[in-house]
């Protein structure tokens, strides 16, 4: 099966990749694809919480920012099992990750929400309605309250 995981460069693409560890076989996984979607013209751009340099990007650096996060993100599955490719597309995030899924026969999309980077909540709704496979979603992990904290 191949799988495709939605990248936005956000700490979230990390969770993304610790969670279908946790619940794949990697027996069962011949193919991961990590797909960075960089939107042209973008008021803002790709996300970049993952690599260790800390710059501000230009618009003409937003591929540098996808690639240093897909390179993060690959880190986490070394040593897994399942080729790993690495994938920049330009355009919509959900349109694009929709047509990667098809492109690669995906049998499985994996896609953050509320991440904070590209592939927030509306994107994985809208990879859910369309991708021609099942979707997980991952959601980020509860915040952990302080002691004595009052609930709202």
């Amino acid at each position: 099966m191949h799988v495709v995981i939605a990248v936005d460069g956000s700490r979230q693409s990390l969770l993304i990749v610790r969670k279908l560890k946790d619940i794949a076989d990697p027996s069962k996984v011949t193919d991961v694809s990590l797909v960075a979607v960089v939107r042209p013209l973008a008021a803002v751009g790709f996300a970049d919480e993952l690599s260790e340099e800390t710059r501000v990007e230009s618009a003409l650096s937003f591929r540098n920012a996808a690639e240093r996060a897909l390179e993060a993100v690959a880190k986490e599955l070394d040593g897994w099992g399942p080729k790993v490719h690495q994938r920049i597309r330009s355009g919509s995030p959900a349109a694009e990750i929709v047509k990667a899924a098809e492109r690669y026969a995906a049998g499985l999309v994996v896609v953050g929400a509320g991440g904070g980077g590209l592939s927030v909540g509306s994107t994985a709704q809208r990879v859910q309605h369309h991708a021609p496979c099942p979707v997980l979603v991952v959601r980020p992990a509860p915040r952990q309250r302080k002691k004595g904290a009052a609930r709202r």
